[in-house]
């Protein structure tokens, strides 16, 4: 089943459940929302992929703004943010783990021949398009900065 269909289909069954449904409706219609608008940017349907991405991109905003609130002590909207990242979650591919994303990185290391951490950008242009949607980027460039900084 499509992304998009899956969407759909929980849209449908958030709406039927009202009250219980209301935080899962709000996010599901927050996410179609912005699919919609990147299909009229670009004046086409999108790819599987791109939905992926835009899903990806609203998970993205919620954990950039999570410390935010925390700062600021309000735990209401922390525990608000924390529930749609829970329902985004939901539609995105299984998150890679440490260890598989340390793998990834020497692999890509050793065939970048990077020396350094100088040379990031050529680690990260390799590792990025293999962990698109399934790993923050945040932890991606901190694993590569510390494997290059080791191989100084």
């Amino acid at each position: 089943m499509s992304l998009l269909k899956r969407l759909d289909d929980d849209l449908k069954t958030a709406m039927k459940q009202r009250e219980a449904g209301r935080v899962r409706l709000s996010v599901i219609r927050m996410a179609k929302a912005a699919i919609k608008n990147l299909q009229i940017d670009k004046g086409r349907e999108l790819t599987e992929e791109e939905v992926l991405e835009v899903i990806a991109r609203e998970m993205k905003l919620r954990r950039d703004t999570l410390p935010e609130f925390e700062r600021a002590n309000r735990p209401d909207k922390v525990e608000e943010l924390k529930a749609e990242m829970a329902i985004l979650e939901e539609y995105l591919p299984a998150q890679l783990d440490e260890a598989e994303l340390k793998a990834l990185v020497q692999a890509a290391v050793v065939k970048s021949g990077a020396q350094g951490p100088k040379e990031i950008g050529k680690v990260m242009a390799l590792v990025m398009p293999q962990v698109k949607g399934r790993a923050d980027g945040k932890l991606v460039n901190r694993i590569v900065n510390q494997t290059l900084a080791e191989k100084q």
